[in-house]
């Protein structure tokens, strides 16, 4: 017999209590683990060549589009992810389950590598990116879930199991740009592409095999919708459809006016996306202030969780440029030798993961040994925003002190290093923010509130790369701009950080007792 509480099947709790197969874990983990790590590394892959191979022409097998528009592109790519794992976490939750849309998105994802790896002009290349976004929106929030599903509420290997969890993830997006990176500069970008599938393929294998041992995680859906919900889901989709009309028809208006009447074609598209990652938080903010629901105290949570929201998308606004401005500076203004060895763009994207990979225990056993001494939730964030900020002035004033001439590596590494630094000190803590200032009745949604901050990040950058006229001969400019405004911001964050601290810690007084088995 199964029995749902607290967001676990109690089944699987008790098949894998007394499993420590996999490194005094249970062997589900190693399941999840490798899953997770081979779809990063195809995810990540295929990110690392995608502004490349958009903006190099066709006769080396690109799609020929402009440097902004492809990195607008690319941008607004990686906010669809994100918006679309909100969908794929409520259809987990309320409908399929999150075994099964890990399965299906997988599916999916494969089959847009494919499409990706298929020489066949825009139409299959723009479908298989659609494609990889799609299934990545149905898988990433899920795969995360079923880590939790194994573990029993106490049971103290918890952490250590999302720690060996979270290195797979680093470990498949260290390699992945290299080895894809490597391929697409000796056999093409097709050949990259299909690197990248064959990665998914991999992540497929490693998730149908291991299904005996996630002892049914993911399996149950947990909170099915009943015929009584049904009318309001009718409605709600109604409503979000006439939302995305809204949207498109804003965007055909401004492309309209930007253009002089030019047909609706990619910056359209780029637009509408943009407008639906922007009305997203706003709307879901506006829900739960509005709910009745909510109670005083949670409402006055939410408005101090909003200064949060906005720092989070502010950094990953800078952080998320790894794929999109930071590449098209990696190859348009980077010596591309690294002592003594040539390396391609794509390189350069591996610096995170292998700076979170050490640094990320380092992180966590400096708070550990802080304790209430270190700085609190609100300053770690204000902290991050300040760094990802700074990452971007001392990239400008670099670039600037090069002239015309091509900056050395190290300074595109060093300017990965500094916003890393940022993401130890803002991302790790941001979730935890999210679950516990967000009101009772929203707490199961709170993974889908935190992917909107990335979401609506990018479709800044994409709104800010769009009104760039040449990406290529702006970069000084582009990332002064934009870090000068944002370290500014995060002054003013600070101002208001002890204040979001005190709602922060009276979250912490109210939250409910864990339930008792």
């Amino acid at each position: 017999m199964t029995s749902t509480e607290g967001g676990r099947t109690m089944a699987t709790t008790a098949g894998t209590r007394s499993d420590t197969r996999f490194f005094g874990h249970p062997l589900g983990l190693m399941t999840l683990f490798g899953t997770e790590l081979w779809e990063r590394f195809s995810y990540y892959g295929m990110r690392a060549i995608l502004l490349y191979f958009i903006t190099d022409t066709l006769a080396n097998g690109g799609l020929g589009l402009d440097r902004s528009t492809g990195v607008a592109i690319t941008s607004i790519y990686g906010a669809s992810v994100y918006l679309l794992s909100v969908v794929g976490g409520w259809l987990a939750d309320r409908v399929i389950g999150a075994r099964r849309a890990t399965l299906y998105g997988g599916l999916v994802i494969a089959l847009g590598h494919v499409l990706l790896a298929l020489p066949g002009g825009a139409g299959p290349a723009f479908a298989g990116i659609v494609s990889v976004a799609i299934g990545t929106g149905l898988l990433k929030p899920n795969v995360s879930s079923m880590v939790g599903e194994l573990y029993d509420r106490d049971d103290t290997r918890r952490d250590g199991g999302f720690a060996i969890f979270y290195m797979g993830i680093n470990i498949g997006s260290f390699f992945s740009p290299i080895i894809v990176g490597a391929v697409r500069g000796a056999a093409g970008y097709h050949a990259g592409f299909l690197v990248a599938a064959i990665g998914m393929a991999l992540a497929l294998v490693f998730f149908v095999l291991g299904r005996k041992a996630l002892h049914g995680a993911g399996d149950t859906v947990e909170n099915p919708l009943t015929a009584d919900e049904r009318p309001g889901l009718v409605r709600a989709g109604l409503l979000i459809a006439a939302m995305v009309v809204v949207a498109v028809a804003l965007s055909a208006v401004v492309q309209s006016v930007r253009a002089g009447g030019a047909a609706f074609g990619a910056s359209g598209v780029v637009d509408a996306i943009s407008y639906l990652a922007f009305a997203a938080p706003i709307g879901y903010f506006l829900v739960m202030l509005r709910s009745p629901k909510v109670t005083r105290p949670e409402r006055s949570r939410v408005l101090a969780y909003i200064p949060l929201f906005v720092a989070a998308m502010l950094f990953w606004m800078i952080n998320e440029q790894a794929a999109s401005s930071l590449a098209a500076f990696a190859s348009d203004r980077t010596v591309l030798t690294f002592l003594g060895f040539t390396i391609q763009p794509e390189f350069f994207q591996s610096v995170n993961p292998a700076i979170i990979i050490i640094g990320a225990p380092v992180m966590a056993g400096v708070w550990m040994r802080l304790g209430d001494r270190g700085p609190t939730v609100a300053h770690k964030f204000g902290i991050g925003l300040a760094l990802a900020a700074s990452s971007f002035v001392l990239l400008s004033l670099l670039t600037a002190s090069f002239g015309d001439a091509k900056v050395p590596a190290w300074v595109l590494v060093l300017t990965y290093a500094v916003q890393t630094v940022g993401e130890l000190f803002l991302s790790p803590v941001g979730l935890a923010a999210t679950t516990l200032l967000a009101p009772r009745a929203f707490r199961s949604q709170a993974m889908a509130l935190w992917f909107l901050a990335p979401a609506a990040g990018q479709a800044i950058t994409a709104q800010l790369v769009s009104a760039t006229e040449n990406l290529a001969e702006s970069y000084v400019p582009y990332f002064g701009t934009i870090g000068g405004v944002t370290l500014g911001l995060a002054a003013l964050f600070f101002l208001v950080a002890p204040w979001i601290q005190r709602r922060i810690v009276e979250g912490e007084e109210d939250a409910p007792a864990p339930a008792e088995h």
